[in-house]
């Protein structure tokens, strides 16, 4: 029986268990650069065989939330290079998340004010980037009206990802996840009822919808490999105002082959229904299995039954963990001795201090 403490070898890294921590935005690295607080956090939770980074933008264009670390600067390179020698120092495997969050955005935290950029110019009304309100303080703001890119900034921001996939080497992770999930950018042009495009990169084309992502991920793979590159993707997921579309399925099938053709480190799917999202399909994701033979993470709303019952099963590869690991940085050690679960403050997920963020303790067996 395969269970989360197996061990697992993933592109060539020996991984000490299956399980995952999952990328969790937690915004508390003042001027987007990583701190010492950061490689605490990252370093509590190494009981982990692969850490995911929290969402770190690509670029200041790209950034959705204050205060989120990025990776496209000197000073965010070296800051990491922190994290990832202590994780590697505890023995766990690490890549980031290289995010751009598209319409999810507002002009508080763009360069020069400008409008955030999208597959489209229609703007998310009811959703919330974490920026700054009209009195310049940190919190949710409603997302401001976005830019359509064109078809040659669109191939701007392709390159990007690469030089942030690149920077990523130079900061010692192992590999990069590219964040195609949740209604960012990425899934802005994968999503058929959002992305109103005409060119070559919309319509109701699947190939066309499904481009940006494979051309990011091709880039990618150019600049680091295909042993290294990652990506998340939320199938039938809702979040920043997704809606369904027509070939819902067959677009996640199609993206998922064209991955497989490409051999990549993984794809990590994340499961939306424990955000309130429909769940997916029964038996889309044993279908996604066989479209994409690669490594295969599954997060959202797992515990350890649901994620040996999957694990065992060979739908999934690897077990994600988000808000547990928020607040139980030993979960592995947890699950594996039958210690209680701690439930995280939501109040304290986005910015402040270090309190809800590195002060969760490992169980002592005296907590009550």
């Amino acid at each position: 029986m395969t269970v989360l403490f197996d061990d697992y070898v993933l592109s060539g890294k020996p991984l000490k268990n299956r399980a995952v921590v999952a990328p969790m935005t937690r915004a508390r690295a003042p001027g987007n650069v990583p701190n010492e607080a950061t490689v605490r956090y990252y370093a509590q939770r190494t009981d982990a065989g692969l850490i995911v980074t929290e969402g770190t933008p690509i670029s200041q264009q790209g950034c959705g939330f204050v205060d989120c670390p990025g990776i496209w600067n000197q000073p965010q390179i070296e800051a990491w290079r922190k994290v990832t020698q202590q994780v590697h120092d505890l023995g766990s495997v690490i890549f980031t998340q290289i995010w751009h969050v598209g319409r999810i955005s507002h002009v508080s935290l763009q360069p020069n004010g400008q409008a955030p950029v999208s597959s489209t110019a229609t703007q998310a009304i009811h959703s919330k980037a974490f920026g700054y309100d009209k009195q310049g303080q940190p919190g949710f703001v409603t997302t401001s009206k976005p830019h359509q890119l064109t078809t040659d900034e669109v191939q701007a921001i392709v390159n990007e990802f690469a030089q942030a996939a690149e920077n990523a080497m130079a900061a010692g992770f192992d590999g990069v996840e590219i964040h195609g999930a949740n209604g960012y950018l990425v899934e802005q042009f994968i999503n058929g009822a959002v992305n109103d495009r005409q060119d070559q990169y919309g319509s109701e084309s699947i190939d066309n919808r499904v481009r940006f992502a494979l051309e990011v991920v091709d880039a990618c793979i150019a600049r680091i490999g295909a042993d290294k590159v990652g990506i998340r993707l939320s199938p039938f997921g809702r979040l920043h105002e997704l809606g369904d579309f027509p070939q819902e399925a067959e677009t996640f099938l199609h993206l998922a082959a064209e991955l497989d053709k490409r051999q990549i480190a993984y794809v990590h799917i994340m499961d939306q229904a424990s955000r309130g999202a429909p769940a997916m399909p029964d038996g889309f994701l044993a279908r996604f299995r066989r479209a994409f033979t690669g490594p295969l993470i599954l997060a959202g709303g797992l515990d350890l039954a649901k994620a040996n019952q999957l694990l065992d099963s060979g739908v999934i590869d690897l077990a994600a963990f988000g808000a547990s690991y928020i607040a139980n940085p030993d979960l592995v050690e947890r699950y594996r001795h039958g210690w209680p679960i701690a439930i995280p403050n939501q109040d304290l997920y986005y910015g402040g201090d270090e309190h809800g963020y590195t002060d969760y303790p490992t169980y002592s067996g005296s907590q009550r």
